[in-house]
């Protein structure tokens, strides 16, 4: 984990690598759950016995949960002291680029692509690359905005 003490030791980080999350297993149940919050049942992601006949050969992770994973990734990857307050502020360029399929392993690869100071706080830019264990091409690739404030 990337640990940092101050918004200027964070701003001094721009451009560099940030390291990785623990790889996590993608589970059917997980799906399920995320089916039901999301109110999306499409059969490539709840119905395993369909799925296997279908384009993946298995049942898929939604594309948004892969994306919602962003949130336990970067703590795990990276941790600021002092900070009172972080929240979302939004997401710049996200591609899903390869299917995760049920019972695959992902993790997230993180890089601070920029971190601006402002009024309101320290606005920051986190390049997430999710990787699929054994996979040539990650999941997903996006840029998570997050406003930090002391």
């Amino acid at each position: 984990m990337r640990k940092f003490t101050s918004a200027a030791e964070v701003e001094a980080a721009s451009g560099e690598h940030l390291g990785e999350s623990a790889w996590r297993t993608i589970t059917q149940q997980q799906v399920d759950l995320f089916a039901d919050a999301t109110d999306d049942h499409q059969w490539i992601h709840v119905d395993p016995e369909r799925a296997v006949a279908g384009p993946f050969g298995a049942t898929i992770a939604h594309g948004y949960l892969s994306l919602a994973m962003l949130a336990a990734f970067s703590a795990e990857i990276i941790a600021i002291e002092g900070v009172r307050m972080s929240i979302n502020y939004g997401l710049d360029r996200v591609r899903f680029l390869t299917p995760v399929r049920v019972g695959a392993r992902v993790r997230s690869s993180a890089d601070l692509l920029t971190a601006t100071p402002g009024d309101a706080g320290l606005r920051i830019c986190v390049r997430h690359t999710v990787e699929i264990d054994g996979e040539a091409k990650p999941a997903l690739v996006a840029e998570s905005l997050a406003l930090l404030f002391w």
